[in-house]
């Protein structure tokens, strides 16, 4: 545990929130900065299932039903050194990201892999832009591809993602020095992203107002900010539609204070072993502290 808190103690030094807190009867506005201590642990199977459960039903979105999710979070917990929890209030509580990898040539007969493997495979085939990656999923046997499972709450700031990935690094180096199973061809990254479209909302009331139109071809934006980054070294990125339909209602469930609704899709990026260090630091650059 001790390797988790020099860490810890080294990445922290940036990461703040900022409150903003407006005086009932007052026009001025008074901000005030919260810093949030952070702290890195190994993935605990003890405390840790619920926590990257619900992390990772939420990567997978409305697809999350599709996989076995509980067999998943089990054989991220059972590499306990290998990948890492983020938490607040200490090491007995719910994780608020997590990030680990798994080879998915090792564990390929397993059947919730298998069925994994399969979904990505159809969805690389569903947009060209993926053609490396579907390529690779195509040969008769899974090559050693380290499948990187990361999430974070909404509310929790990029900062913590550098410390994540450097420590991945290390720990992946580790393994392979006591000849363990995580000399990785490539590093497949699963993430999310969405578009803004026109609220079912707005098109039902029939009060005249100033509406906000969604721009022909949508933007794609973010979840993860790192994730530009993350792609700039990339073999292939690009998204994909969930196997789930989404209605018009549950892009206005994820609306949040703002005028458009928000359709998510998936986002695979796909990096060379030997550009994933080149890649990491290039993320611990672009998420340093300014100022």
């Amino acid at each position: 545990m001790a390797k988790r808190k020099v860490v810890a103690e080294q990445a922290n030094g940036g990461i703040e929130k900022v409150l903003k807190e407006e005086p009932e009867g007052s026009d001025d506005e008074d901000f005030d900065n919260l810093d949030v201590e952070f702290e890195w642990f190994d993935p605990l199977p003890e405390i840790d299932f619920h926590g990257i459960k619900s992390l990772l039903q939420q990567l997978f979105d409305v697809d999350s039903h599709i996989l076995d999710l509980s067999a998943l979070t089990e054989l991220i917990l059972a590499q306990p050194l290998l990948g890492s929890t983020v938490k607040v209030d200490g090491k007995e509580t719910d994780a608020y990201a997590f990030l680990s990898v798994i080879n998915l040539h090792e564990h390929k007969d397993k059947p919730f892999i298998q069925t994994l493997v399969q979904y990505l495979k159809s969805k690389a085939n569903s947009n060209p832009a993926l053609a490396p990656l579907s390529e690779l999923l195509a040969q008769p046997t899974v090559p050693a591809i380290g499948l990187v499972l990361t999430e974070r709450l909404i509310n929790v700031p990029a900062e913590v993602v550098p410390p994540m990935y450097t420590m991945l690094l290390e720990e992946v180096q580790w393994a392979i020095e006591e000849k363990e199973p995580y000399q990785f061809s490539h590093y497949l990254i699963l993430s999310k992203t969405y578009t803004e479209i026109a609220s079912a909302l707005d098109e039902e009331d029939d009060r005249p107002k100033k509406k906000k139109k969604a721009a022909s071809t949508p933007e794609t934006l973010y979840f993860h900010v790192e994730d530009e980054v993350l792609q700039r070294l990339a073999v292939c990125a690009g998204g994909y539609d969930y196997t789930t339909p989404q209605d018009n209602g549950h892009s206005d469930s994820k609306r949040a204070f703002q005028e458009l609704g928000i359709r998510p899709q998936s986002h695979a990026i796909l990096i060379e072993a030997p550009k994933f260090e080149a890649t990491v630091k290039d993320v611990a650059q672009y998420l340093a502290p300014r100022g």
